[in-house]
């Protein structure tokens, strides 16, 4: 009795260890070629596809030569199988389920043009103007003295670009900033 019970034990063991559940993730482009970073990684070039972990939304980056890089978050949506209930069904059969997901983006030309490059620069050049132009924008640690009282920047009156109910975000140095990790995927 008990040598046939270890081998029902056995049997069930290895059945269910040949189960899982694959998620695939497959990138495609028009143009093919173009360079694709899921989540600030690189993964590789178009056509591709690499295994993922969790669903969510995924920030993508697909950039290529000639071509206008584009930026944008994509949803990895789970198939009724793989949601919390049935997923523990699945990871116990004796086959292999695979999620496959799918993401195709299209990318515009670049234009190169002299005209369009005479553009971009009067563009910036008109957003460096406007903030030479303006008060300056006080930091963190600058005081302000009104009348012989100092006073902080909570005291100080807003610029142009700045309310009180919001207060423009000054800019840190590469040394202020943190290093924190990048999750897998925004819960959604």
């Amino acid at each position: 009795m008990p040598r046939t019970f270890l081998l029902a034990l056995l049997g069930i063991f290895l059945i269910a260890s040949t189960g899982c559940i694959r998620r695939k993730l497959s990138i495609t482009s028009t143009p093919a070629g173009a360079l694709v970073w899921v989540n600030d990684r690189e993964v590789g070039r178009t056509p591709l596809t690499v295994d993922f972990t969790h669903y969510g939304t995924y920030d993508v980056r697909i950039e290529r030569e000639n071509m206008e890089p584009l930026m944008t978050s994509q949803k990895a949506t789970a198939p009724v199988w793989d949601l919390p209930g049935p997923d523990l069904v699945f990871e116990v059969m004796p086959f292999q389920a695979t999620s496959h997901v799918e993401w195709h983006f299209d990318l515009e030309p670049r234009d190169e043009s002299h005209e369009a490059l005479v553009d971009r620069a009067r563009a910036f050049r008109s957003e460096a103007t406007e903030i030479e132009e303006g008060d300056p924008l006080p930091t963190d640690m600058e005081t302000v003295e009104l009348d012989g009282a100092e006073s902080t920047q909570d005291d100080a009156p807003a610029t142009s670009r700045e309310t009180p109910e919001t207060p423009v975000e000054t800019q840190k140095s590469d040394s202020d900033a943190v290093s924190q990790p990048v999750p897998d995927a925004t819960p959604s």
